[in-house]
């Protein structure tokens, strides 16, 4: 029996994940990427997997304010959406390898914003390398926040699917 969880279910969780930005928290380790990746690996369709990520972090942002690397933060959100539609089945290598892909690519293109925006460095190649220099000790809560995030809401996904009314088959 294959648990197929409702567009609502998966869109509220995503919804009330976004709110884990409001609360205190190590540097990075938030459910962005894990919002993304479950929009991707739960919802049908192309638009409703990134529309309702999107919707998640563009709201918590309105709390917690604008920035000039939001663009950088949005297209990572994007890409690591697709990532989630990439994994055909869902198992725990496939996870960990996703969630492993997400923070590769947010990092990457997070701090590629950093450099290109706030003039925090010389706008030159030893700039760029200096930029994802001094981001590499944050790096580390990014990937955790992934894996934990990614755990703990597809588990959560999953247990609230398993409580659906499944079709009686006939006799």
């Amino acid at each position: 029996m294959k648990l197929k969880p409702t567009i609502f279910q998966i869109s509220v969780i995503i919804l009330l994940a976004a709110f884990a930005r409001l609360i205190p928290h190590p540097p990075n380790f938030t459910p962005i990427g894990a919002m993304a990746l479950l929009g991707g690996m739960f919802l049908s369709g192309t638009v409703l997997p990134i529309v309702i990520p999107l919707a998640a972090v563009f709201l918590s942002d309105l709390w917690i304010g604008f920035h000039e690397t939001m663009l950088f933060v949005y297209i990572g959100v994007v890409l690591t959406t697709f990532i989630g539609k990439w994994i055909a089945s869902i198992t725990w290598k496939k996870t960990i390898l996703a969630s492993l892909l997400a923070s590769i690519v947010f990092f990457i293109l997070t701090n590629l914003g950093v450099w290109l925006t706030t003039g925090m460095y010389a706008p030159n190649l030893s700039g760029l390398f200096m930029c994802y220099a001094a981001a590499i000790p944050f790096f580390h809560y990014s990937l955790l926040g992934d894996l934990f995030f990614v755990s703990l809401l597809s588990g959560l996904i999953i247990f609230i699917a398993s409580f659906q009314r499944q079709p009686s088959k006939a006799v």
